[in-house]
């Protein structure tokens, strides 16, 4: 008995775990000549860092955003605090909170991130009339948008 042909909905999860990764390798490669380096889980954490213009997140938010235990942000913001872009600073309203928020260097580095990210999705989208970039890109809000999801938010640069 011959195997089933690949349903429409396999083929489009391979493409877009496909892309995902290409869209990584450009990144990482937009990225090589930063310094410091960073992880991917670094700079995420840049970016949510970054996002909180009026009040730095608490550990505790970054850890619900990075939906990670409070451990690993921990480890997180000693390697960002250790290389300057990050410190922790007391909350005002609360001795025993500790907010997290970016340093110069830090705004610096999210600028850089943010170019090598703009730049790999260039590179990714080259191919895609301007109409089809926003078709695509309406495509791909419904589906992060899906039920159950948090509404998506695009980043602002900063």
């Amino acid at each position: 008995m011959p195997s089933p042909e690949p349903s429409v909905s396999t083929n489009v999860a391979e493409q877009l775990v496909r892309l995902t990764r290409r869209m990584q390798r450009a990144q990482k490669r937009h990225m090589a000549h930063l310094e410091p380096a960073f992880t991917p889980a670094q700079s995420r954490l840049l970016r949510i860092v970054g996002h909180c213009r009026d009040t730095p997140p608490r550990m505790a938010d970054l850890a619900e955003h990075l939906e990670v235990v409070p451990r690993a942000v921990t480890t997180l913001v000693d390697a960002l605090e250790a290389n300057g872009t990050v410190r922790r600073v007391p909350d005002p309203t609360n001795r025993r909170v500790v907010r997290i928020e970016l340093t110069d260097t830090g705004r610096s580095a999210l600028r850089a991130l943010r170019g090598a990210r703009r730049a790999a999705a260039e590179e990714i989208l080259a191919p895609l009339t301007a109409d089809q970039r926003t078709e695509f890109g309406g495509l791909l809000s419904t589906l992060v948008d899906g039920p159950g999801e948090k509404p998506h938010r695009p980043h602002r640069p900063a």
